[in-house]
């Protein structure tokens, strides 16, 4: 299992923890390098970002990569 903090293509559709284990969003889309969160998805776009359909639209936010703590294979988890 991975515990780095590098994004890749493979974290789109994962959900985004906060430092307290509380789920704040999905990961609606990774470009060049950076993960877009979707901070309220709908089953819908939970599944189209897990099937590589989902794009980021307006309300969804980067992540910096300060703000990461880890990269799991199941997760991201802020700092």
């Amino acid at each position: 299992m991975s515990h780095d903090t590098t994004i890749s293509d493979d974290d789109q559709g994962k959900p985004v923890l906060d430092s307290s284990g509380e789920k704040i969003g999905v990961v609606s889309e990774v470009r060049a390098g950076t993960a877009y969160v979707d901070p309220d998805p709908g089953i819908t776009d939970t599944v189209k970002s897990r099937l590589g359909w989902s794009d980021a639209d307006a309300d969804d936010f980067p992540l910096d990569d300060s703000e990461i703590a880890t990269v799991t294979d199941d997760e991201i988890r802020l700092s």
